[in-house]
């Protein structure tokens, strides 16, 4: 099941204020019902979903429950999304916090979970334009990737964050000054 469709078809309602956002949770929910009128109904949406019930153990993954889970009831079929909405600035940490993100969605999928999506939307032109062009910012330009190593970029910088592949960085103009 290819869900990148279905994301861009949403982020078009958000663009022509068909569904109205103003922060993470109201997006998790709106993705979540727009998602149940327009997928098979035999599949299960579920928000904040731990890990655990897909029989993973949550002290090898970096986060123990997932933003938006879609799964078959005999969870052969399984996709993860994860939500970023930053609105309080904190650009580095927020783009870290997006990485882990990232990262999670690999670690699912390198246990069975199908294609796996993250969605980041800003409403802050710090988080996707040029201004602020190196450390961890320059992973979110356009054309730029997310993979390797990323450093924890502030604090004690005692985190990385080693990625098998590499993964796009594609942002999306959907209002004025906001992007996805």
């Amino acid at each position: 099941m290819d869900l990148l469709p279905l994301l861009q078809e949403f982020a078009g309602k958000i663009s022509t204020s068909n569904i109205e956002v103003y922060n993470e949770s109201s997006i998790q929910y709106e993705l979540a019902i727009f998602l149940r009128q327009k997928l098979d109904k035999d599949l299960k949406i579920q928000l904040e979903r731990n890990i655990e019930y897909f029989d993973l153990r949550n002290d090898i993954f970096l986060k123990k429950e997932m933003d938006i889970v879609i799964f078959a009831s005999n969870k052969k079929e399984k996709h993860c999304i994860e939500l970023k909405f930053p609105t309080n600035g904190q650009y580095p940490e927020e783009m870290f916090s997006a990485c882990k993100d990232i990262k999670f969605l690999e670690q699912l999928v390198s246990v069975g979970f199908d294609e796996s999506y993250f969605v980041m939307f800003a409403n802050d032109p710090l988080f996707y334009t040029n201004k602020g062009d190196s450390g961890i910012y320059l992973n979110f330009r356009k054309d730029k990737i997310i993979g390797k190593t990323i450093q924890k970029p502030t604090g004690a910088k005692d985190e990385t964050l080693c990625f098998k592949g590499t993964y796009a960085i594609s942002w999306k103009e959907i209002v004025d000054s906001a992007r996805v």
